[in-house]
């Protein structure tokens, strides 16, 4: 039995030439060059890459950490924290972002902004604002960043860790204090309700780390008030040891029951010493010194393939995205990355690349029949067809029903 069966979609090609005779005997040439699963990572070095007058020794650092990205996914996600976005009222950082976005798009890469609505790393501006007020900006913010970027961004984490938004006790912030005034479920209806107005295809995502019950019940509640949850986010920070696949399969079963697709939006597997147990919460965790270790290297590639075949298997998973790509300066200092900060690649990027670019991706060498016609099952994607010097592209959709599509040669 294919695992991947639910992955895949059957194309029936028939074969002519310009007269409409089939071509037969054909020798066809079949190669994947996108898939339709989301497979990615944080690109948030794209925004550095794409300023102006930046170092030429630090360009090529960049350009060359690229290109392995580039080599590996096809998702990208990039920052939208509110703080760092727009430190100062109304001056936003949107033409570096646009930048970094127009970039990404060029390349074929499908984008997720995140997130237009945290507490953490909110804007400090918003404290001098009444309640009201800040609901206002919020609304405004998530109005002018959807249609900004509508076209090039069409995904969005909408709201991120509300579980604990409205008791979280680190420090005061605007939008701890309006949830703690209105609610989680009312606060998550009016900011996905505006952000549905401002892009009505787009990809609206509700994320949190925490995944237990109380995720559950919120989620419950919101789809009852009529919130347009297009996906669960789920993340999967794992500085403390590898969740391992029951754990996986737990949650999956659990979040699958809503119906809507999962995404596992912030995978973190670790290549060097794990972060205590003792830790609570994974910010208080900070040491001058991390490295990745080569033993760690080789559990974190074991991991990775392991977690990813287990949601690649799963038919409710349609994207995962890795956090982070490298271990230059990333979050908490954690070696995470898939390459080490020289751009070296770590066993993980191998074998993941393995898995993504050759097990998971469809080529073929086929010929046609005596009509002409030809047929083959692939993973859901974009392809190209090569046949008598011509490459056409066609698209393959996950359906019951046939893929079927007239390729004119010759």
């Amino acid at each position: 039995m294919d695992k991947f069966a639910h992955r895949k979609g059957k194309a029936v090609l028939h074969f002519r030439d310009r007269e409409g005779r089939p071509l037969a005997g054909k020798a066809v040439e079949v190669r994947q060059k996108k898939q339709e699963f989301l497979f990615g990572c944080n690109a948030f070095d794209t925004l550095e890459l794409c300023q102006e007058n930046l170092d030429s020794e630090r360009k090529e650092i960049l350009q060359e950490r690229m290109k392995l990205w580039l080599d590996l996914f096809n998702f990208a996600t990039l920052p939208f924290y509110w703080g760092q976005y727009e430190p100062e009222e109304g001056r936003p950082n949107q033409q570096n972002l646009m930048a970094a976005a127009q970039f990404l798009k060029k390349r074929g890469i499908t984008i997720k902004g995140h997130p237009l609505c945290w507490h953490t790393q909110t804007a400090p501006w918003l404290l001098e604002l009444t309640n009201e007020e800040i609901l206002e900006r919020q609304l405004m913010r998530i109005r002018r960043e959807v249609s900004t970027f509508k076209g090039t961004i069409d995904a969005w984490d909408v709201i991120n860790e509300v579980v604990i938004m409205p008791v979280f006790d680190k420090y005061d912030n605007g939008i701890t204090r309006i949830c703690k005034d209105m609610g989680r479920i009312k606060l998550v209806k009016r900011v996905f309700e505006e952000a549905r107005k401002s892009n009505p295809g787009a990809m609206l995502v509700i994320n949190d780390f925490n995944t237990s019950q109380a995720y559950e019940i919120l989620i419950e509640g919101c789809l009852e008030a009529g919130v347009p949850i297009s996906t669960i986010g789920i993340q999967s920070h794992q500085h403390q040891g590898y969740w391992g696949i029951e754990k996986i399969q737990e949650v999956l079963e659990r979040f699958s029951h809503f119906g809507l697709p999962l995404h596992f939006t912030e995978n973190t597997l670790i290549s060097g010493h794990l972060m205590p147990s003792e830790i609570k919460d994974l910010n208080d965790y900070q040491i001058p010194y991390w490295p990745t270790t080569p033993e760690g290297e080789e559990r974190q590639a074991r991991e990775v393939v392991e977690m990813y075949t287990v949601l690649f298997e799963s038919p409710y998973v349609q994207a995962i995205t890795t956090w982070d790509f490298d271990d230059d300066n990333k979050w908490l200092g954690a070696p995470c990355g898939l390459i080490r900060k020289d751009n070296s690649q770590k066993p993980a990027y191998v074998e993941l690349k393995k898995k993504i670019k050759e097990e998971w991706m469809t080529s073929l060498s086929l010929v046609t029949d005596p009509r002409g016609n030809l047929e083959f099952t692939g993973f859901a994607g974009e392809y190209e067809i090569s046949c008598l010097g011509e490459t056409k592209e066609i698209s393959l959709k996950r359906t019951p029903k046939e893929n079927y599509q007239e390729m004119v040669m010759g």
